[in-house]
C-alpha cells in the first residue's frame, strides 16, 4: 500500500499551515509569474512544492529544505528592498508577508518539536 501524501492534516497545526502556504505560494508564483519565470523561478516553485510534500510525508529532508528555503527567500526579498526596491508594491508586500509567515511557522517551537519527534 502506498502511504505517500500531498497533504497531511494530522500533524502540528503550524506544519499543516506550512504545507498549505508552501503549496499556495508555489501555485501563485507559477500562475502569476509564468511568463517571467526563468529557470531559478521554476526551481523555487519546485523546491516549495517539494518541501510541502516532504513535510506532508513526515520526512526530515522536507523540513530542512523548508528551513533553507524560507531563510533564503526572505534574504532575497530583503536584498531587493535594500537595493532600492519598494516595499509599497503590492507584489513585494505580499511576497514579504508570505515569507515572514512561513519563516515564523517553520521555526516555531511546535514545528521544531513535532519534526524532532516524528519525522524520519
Amino acid at each position: 500500500m502506498n502511504d505517500q501524501k500531498f497533504f497531511n492534516p494530522h500533524m502540528a497545526q503550524t506544519l499543516v499551515s506550512v504545507q498549505m502556504l508552501f503549496y499556495i505560494n508555489a501555485a501563485l508564483t507559477l500562475l502569476l509569474s509564468f511568463g517571467a519565470l526563468g529557470p531559478l523561478g521554476l526551481l523555487e516553485v519546485a523546491i516549495m512544492a517539494g518541501s510541502a510534500y516532504g513535510i506532508a510525508n513526515e520526512r526530515r529532508w522536507g523540513y530542512i529544505l523548508a528551513m533553507v528555503t524560507v531563510v533564503l527567500s526572505l534574504v532575497v526579498i530583503l536584498l531587493y528592498i535594500a537595493q532600492g526596491g519598494t516595499l509599497f508594491n503590492l507584489n513585494v508586500l505580499l511576497a514579504v508577508l508570505f515569507r515572514v509567515a512561513l519563516t515564523v511557522l517553520v521555526f516555531h517551537p511546535e514545528s521544531r518539536e513535532y519534526q524532532r519527534i516524528w519525522f524520519k
